[in-house]
């Protein structure tokens, strides 16, 4: 099979991000661009996953990839999500919505997505919170699938390699949204237990032998060069496209990236019980320190609140997820960004750049 990066001109994927602002006209965007534009399954129905599909193929003509969540173990400690609901009483009481119902499955509807792709081919599928069985990865070759396991350090990705994946998506620590993780360790919350993504990257580079995409804080032409310098044979970018006009992020989220109220990130389990990078406001600030390790109970918990605060035009208790390079980020159409992303490879990769005569 030819490689991943063969389906796409421009080493510029748009990363698949859930909760909606991955939507068709993004995808479709991007990948009319010459880049590689992605869906995000997460949290859909697979009915609501195919509509998109059907939808995004009326869009563009390219490839295009779709982003599925491995199903998660239970909740190792229930009653401590039950001692977070009590502590979110205050604000569900504020913003005048019941807390979620969180003791629901946890496996995101997998194995049915899994039979749509397998039923009607997409080019390309990629995981995420751990790796997909050699049978299933194996079943998606056969349908002329390309697959990507995201991976966080160098023992996921030779997992990944061992179970017949074609390429990884090698996630820094510096990654904007949810940390891919294959298994999540409470014990390694507040230790800077997680990699950058250069160091993951040499790290890859010394130890698997398989394409890697680089993804972590990327949002110039200059940093897709870095990592194809490091090694990684295309970049994958979140929060640079999130301003975007075709995103769907929601309006106060694609504000809140440059505005000076909000000066950093931080990783936080306070919006649904795994590690993900944000902007850190009110909620994460006051929640952060107490959130249980609990995914997805506590994303399913704290839904409501985080739709009321968005009709409520209160950003303080969203999840305003971001990467550390969030200040960089560009309102420009899709497909400029891409070009401009381009454009800004090509110079950073100029000889007079790199010190040759």
């Amino acid at each position: 099979m030819a490689l991943l990066s063969d389906l796409f001109p421009h080493p510029v994927v748009q990363a698949p991000m859930a909760g909606g602002a991955s939507r068709p006209a993004l995808a479709a965007a991007v990948s009319e661009a010459g880049g590689l534009g992605f869906l995000a399954a997460g949290y859909k129905t697979p009915a609501a996953m195919y509509e998109e599909i059907k939808q995004l193929r009326a869009l563009t003509s390219r490839p295009f990839g779709v982003n599925l969540f491995l199903p998660q173990p239970p909740a190792a400690d229930p009653a401590a999500v039950g001692v977070y609901a009590e502590q979110l009483a205050g604000e569900a009481t504020w913003y005048d919505t019941p807390l979620g119902e969180w003791d629901r499955d946890a496996d995101d509807a997998y194995e049915a997505k899994l039979a749509i792709l397998l039923d009607d081919p997409v080019p390309v599928v990629s995981f995420t919170f751990g790796c997909p069985s050699p049978e299933a990865l194996a079943a998606l070759a056969a349908a002329g699938t390309r697959t990507v396991v995201t991976v966080t350090s160098p023992a996921e990705a030779e997992a990944a390699r061992r179970a017949g994946a074609d390429a990884v998506c090698a996630q820094g620590v510096e990654a904007g949204g949810h940390q891919g993780t294959h298994h999540d360790d409470p014990h390694a919350d507040g230790t800077g237990a997680g990699i950058g993504l250069l160091s993951l990257l040499a790290q890859l580079r010394e130890t698997v032998r398989i394409p890697v995409v680089a993804a972590g804080g990327l949002m110039r032409g200059a940093d897709i060069a870095a990592v194809l310098a490091a090694g990684a044979c295309a970049a994958q970018l979140g929060t640079a496209f999130l301003a975007c006009p075709e995103s769907g992020a929601h309006p106060l989220h694609k504000r809140a990236l440059t505005d000076p109220l909000f000066v950093r990130t931080e990783l936080t389990r306070a919006f649904s019980g795994r590690p993900a990078r944000g902007l850190v406001n009110r909620f994460v600030r006051e929640h952060g320190p107490y959130a249980p390790a609990a995914y997805p109970q506590v994303h399913f918990l704290t839904a409501p609140l985080r739709k009321a605060a968005a009709a409520a035009g209160d950003p303080q208790a969203l999840g305003l997820w971001a990467g550390q390079g969030h200040r960089l980020a560009r309102e420009l159409p899709a497909a400029e960004l891409v070009q401009l992303l381009v454009a800004e490879l090509g110079a950073a990769s100029a000889p007079s750049n790199r010190g040759s005569k």
